[in-house]
């Protein structure tokens, strides 16, 4: 073989020259398969007790707990970017947090007095609410705890009863995140019974049991008071078929939409999901992957706005609609309408 032919003879390539479509950036946009605009976008917000209040959280660099006043701001500020939607978190404060839970359906508890400023003063933003338990658990746990055991069906009531004060303060979405068996269907009657049609469930169907999730424990409050952990009913990191069972099975209870935690880690679930249901889908970019993020950016290893940019286009590659993130309003404000 010549090396006259090695250097110039191509037409094994029959022509194909793929990277004729990428010598420019006019070219390359006009074959882009996905998108990446504001509106895929959904903030998630740490909310605290006072007035004029904001406090770092020590392992999420820029991130910050916000007072209710605070939050109606951050609030204007995402429906001015074009973010569709916040996902509201509560720190509960300690005196209020039992064995029980019972804070969880106060109606006057912290959540409810936040979605309610808000809805009152952005009326145009949607408002996800999260129904779980550890916001408001002595132990940090997202069911109620007996003798060591989760206790499935006692957990489910207590949703409801948290579900339906927050409905009433103006959530548009409620989104348990708890894993317990059956909650979708129970909170879906209850809603409907009290004449909540329109308010909508996104379901945490496939959570899986992750150690990605510590900043965020430490932004509510319950990391250090976890006990035990919670494998027996958020999901094995090592399974993919039970996603698409529980998936399949919040689908049947009444689930509009179907969230996937974490993120990064699970964009095959997210693929696998899309392509079995075809229902819009949400992933979570979880505290833990912001963090590693933000800290090997400001460690020089990577170039953050770049990683920001790329981990927020895998997920919409790998078919979800949209997409929690911290980075959420620097992101959309980047990105424009």
């Amino acid at each position: 073989m010549s090396q006259s032919w090695i250097n110039h003879d191509m037409s094994f390539l029959g022509g194909k020259r793929l990277r004729r479509v990428r010598q420019a950036e006019w070219s390359r946009a006009m074959v882009r398969e996905t998108e990446l605009l504001p509106r895929d976008l959904i903030w998630p917000l740490f909310v605290i007790e006072g007035q004029n209040e904001k406090t770092a959280v020590r392992t999420m660099p820029g991130v910050e707990r916000l007072s209710i006043d605070l939050l109606v701001e951050a609030a204007r500020a995402a429906r001015d970017a074009g973010i569709p939607a916040l996902a509201l978190f509560p720190n509960t404060p300690d005196h209020l947090r039992s064995i029980d839970a019972e804070e969880a359906y106060n109606p006057n508890n912290l959540m409810c007095r936040a979605l309610d400023a808000i809805k009152s003063a952005v009326p145009e933003i949607g408002l996800i609410a999260d129904v779980a338990l550890d916001e408001y658990s002595a132990n940090g746990q997202d069911g109620l705890v007996r003798d060591g055991e989760i206790l499935n069906d006692e957990t489910v009531t207590a949703m409801i009863k948290s579900a339906l004060v927050q409905a009433r303060a103006g959530a548009d979405i409620i989104a348990p995140s708890d894993m317990m068996d059956g909650r979708v269907a129970a909170i879906r009657a209850a809603l409907d019974a009290e004449g909540f049609e329109r308010v909508q469930i996104m379901s945490y169907a496939a959570k899986y049991a992750s150690c990605f999730y510590g900043p965020f424990r430490e932004a509510v409050g319950s990391g250090s008071r976890l006990t035990g952990d919670k494998r027996t009913y958020q999901m094995d990191f090592a399974n993919s078929d039970e996603a698409l069972r529980e998936i399949e099975q919040d689908l049947i209870e009444g689930a509009d939409s179907i969230m996937i935690k974490p993120g990064l880690p699970y964009l095959d679930i997210i693929r696998r999901a899309k392509d079995a249901f075809n229902v819009p889908i949400y992933a979570y970019q979880v505290s833990g992957e912001y963090a590693m993020i933000e800290m090997a950016g400001a460690a020089g290893a990577i170039n953050r706005d770049a990683a920001v940019l790329e981990s927020l286009w895998a997920f919409k590659r790998a078919g979800a609609n949209g997409i929690l993130t911290y980075f959420a309003l620097e992101m959309a404000r980047k990105l424009g309408r």
